[in-house]
């Protein structure tokens, strides 16, 4: 017994080991690129690739299992629809005072200005979003093309339909239930393993992003990516823990400690979706209602990106704008603050936020063009914008709960952090409260 518990106590926190693979990245990044080795920039784009590919792997099944199960979960909740609106209603919010924050520090920076770059340094997106197709896209023509196209905002719609139709059949649909809840279980036990591959795709992907772009682009961006990094770091450090002492009335370092791996993991991975079973956990154990985070982890997973919905498109538009010499009117901009509030769910949790932004940009009659010039520089930025999502994804289930008084306060009040990783090693996460 004691020398289990001795070498226990000599495991490496999850924590130091994606850190330790940010390190080790940046500096075969660096080698990779100072000494023109093509062979370790292939190996680190290997690895980076593989990792984000289990991911995405599980994607689509876990998205569509977790919005059916967290539907139907709201049926043992007290006043869910009341729950439901709230949930909304606080995403609505945090969106609302993210897009606010990303015009006004891209009005007082001007970020487009001084770059160098040109109009004809731009190039049209392959796929763009506009109004129409996200309104018509939400219904697929098909059950099987938006699982192999990745299409999760048509998953989410069949999910959410296939969840409504089993609360309506009650009993009937309670074999389906219990097969949707193992099926879950099984594949967040699955991502997991995924997940404690975390570090090693850290070396991947960071050093692949070093190896590539090297810190020249970074400099030409330089204004710009210093303004979604402040951008999110006001909303996930600044705006965050206001909301949690202001209206939850709770100790906002309370909550960052217990809720740090998902957002560290969310840094590395780049996936909203990837990161949502342990977001889930997280929550729990900052004493959520198991079957309210049920539900709203999920939904927020899906639909809750202050990072990449709402900071990123409004700098992102005024850069495009000053680029290409047009002038926004106070219209423009509260047009860039209603598509970040009502159109988040076309980033859908997925890696990267080009949707959002051709959506903004079609919105406002922007040149496509100007989404090529932030290709380049994305990865860099998507870092930041999901750490910043999936905080925010926490968040909501924490606050909703406080006011409506559910919150375990004894749990939120004494998580320790302790390695979360331990808490997946049963058949079940534990959860922080009834």
């Amino acid at each position: 017994m004691s020398v289990s518990t001795n070498t226990k106590s000599f495991k490496v926190p999850f924590w130091a080991q994606i850190l330790a693979g940010l390190v080790l990245g940046v500096l075969l990044g660096w080698l990779a690129r100072s000494q023109d080795l093509s062979w370790l920039v292939t190996t680190l784009e290997k690895i980076g690739g593989t990792f984000v590919g289990l991911l995405k792997l599980a994607v689509a099944p876990l998205v569509f299992f977790a919005i059916l199960v967290s539907i139907t979960n709201l049926r043992k909740v007290n006043n869910a629809a009341r729950l439901a609106s709230r949930t909304l209603l606080w995403f609505m919010i945090t969106s609302l005072i993210a897009v606010t924050i990303g015009l006004v520090i891209g009005l007082v920076t001007n970020p487009g200005a001084g770059t160098g770059l040109t109009p004809k340094d731009g190039a049209k997106p392959e796929h763009t979003g506009s109004w129409t197709d996200f309104l018509t896209g939400i219904v697929p023509t098909d059950v099987i093309t938006p699982f192999t196209e990745l299409n999760v905002l048509q998953i989410v719609f069949m999910a959410a339909v296939a969840g409504i139709a089993a609360l309506q059949l009650g009993e009937k649909a309670q074999p389906v239930l219990t097969l949707s809840e193992s099926v879950l279980e099984l594949l967040q036990k699955a991502l997991w393993w995924v997940i404690r591959l975390a570090p090693l795709g850290t070396v991947g992907l960071i050093g692949n992003a070093i190896a590539t772009y090297g810190w020249d682009l970074i400099g030409k961006y330089a204004t710009f990516t210093a303004d979604i990094y402040v951008g999110c770091l006001i909303v996930l450090f600044g705006v965050y823990p206001t909301l949690l002492a202001t209206v939850a009335r709770l100790n906002p370092l309370r909550f960052f400690r217990g809720a740090w791996p998902a957002i560290q993991l969310a840094f590395v991975s780049r996936s909203s979706v990837g990161t949502m079973p342990l977001t889930k956990t997280v929550t729990e154990r900052l004493g959520v209602p198991r079957e309210y985070a049920s539900f709203a982890v999920p939904f927020g997973a899906t639909t809750k990106m202050d990072g990449c919905a709402a900071v990123y498109p409004a700098i992102a538009a005024i850069f495009v704008a000053q680029i290409f010499d047009i002038q926004l009117s106070v219209g423009d901009y509260l047009l860039i603050a209603f598509v970040s509030v009502v159109g988040s769910a076309a980033t859908a949790g997925l890696t990267g936020a080009t949707v959002m932004l051709t959506l903004t940009l079609s919105t406002l009659g922007l040149p496509m063009e100007g989404v090529g010039l932030l290709l380049a520089i994305d990865p860099v930025l998507d870092m930041i914008r999901t750490a910043t999502n999936v905080a925010g994804q926490a968040l909501v289930p924490v606050v909703v709960s406080a006011r409506e008084g559910l919150l375990d306060r004894d749990a939120y009040d004494s998580v320790d952090g302790s390695p979360v990783e331990e808490r997946h090693e049963g058949p079940e996460p534990v959860a922080a409260a009834a």
